[in-house]
């Protein structure tokens, strides 16, 4: 894990590659530092959990507001809507973090195993090429688990960012009494579908965890 941070380091300077679409170029750079692209894809997928376990947290802190306003009784309305507001533009934030480190991780994952497939053509050795190959595979299958895994919780991220976004909206055109009373009377959908979200993110976490960790058992 180590390596890891460091890494993530490295690869913050050299990001601007990536966004500019030169990923040939980043790919060169990162080598440069002793790095390859089965680095890479494990640091890809460590900032994809990190970003999961920072949404995870934020939904659970955007519910735990939603049930202060709905429990709410007397007082500044208009601060505890702000307060619901700023944790459901919070979450948005996290949505589109876990979004975008997801798609680098296929992007890397991408990239590494047609470099993989192609180098297994450049073996003499006819035992080595088989063994590289079969790695090659379990690599991929354990990989496709792992994403399958990592957008099954991303899938979730919606409907709850939608049921945040439409009582937020509630509450700026219905800032009253009768309003929060209303919001209370479906509070438990929100929280399962929030339990059921942040299951998911776990799961995925582990899953990130143990890929890993398989991954660096093999060095």
């Amino acid at each position: 894990m180590q390596m890891l941070r460091i890494l993530g380091i490295t690869a913050i300077f050299l990001s601007g590659f990536l966004l500019s679409g030169c990923q040939t170029t980043y790919y060169n750079a990162m080598e440069k530092f002793g790095y390859e692209k089965r680095d890479l894809l494990l640091s890809q997928i460590a900032d994809a959990r990190g970003a999961q376990e920072d949404a995870k947290e934020q939904y659970a802190d955007a519910l735990e507001q939603f049930i202060a306003v709905t429990n709410f009784e007397g007082g500044e309305l208009e601060k505890q809507y702000k307060k619901l507001k700023s944790q459901y533009e919070k979450c948005e934030a996290r949505a589109d973090d876990v979004h975008d480190e997801i798609k680098d991780v296929e992007r890397v994952a991408r990239d590494l195993f047609r470099e993989w497939g192609k180098e297994l053509k450049e073996y003499s050795t006819s035992d080595l090429r088989r063994s590289s190959e079969r790695q090659l595979e379990t690599t991929r299958t354990r990989y496709a688990q792992l994403i399958d895994t990592m957008k099954q919780a991303e899938d979730k991220i919606g409907p709850v960012q939608e049921a945040f976004q439409d009582r937020v909206l509630f509450l700026k055109h219905n800032l009253n009494a009768k309003a929060i009373a209303s919001l209370k009377g479906n509070r438990a959908e929100i929280e399962s579908d929030v339990t059921s979200l942040i299951a998911e993110m776990n799961k995925s976490i582990a899953e990130a965890d143990d890929f890993i960790k398989s991954m660096d058992n093999k060095k």
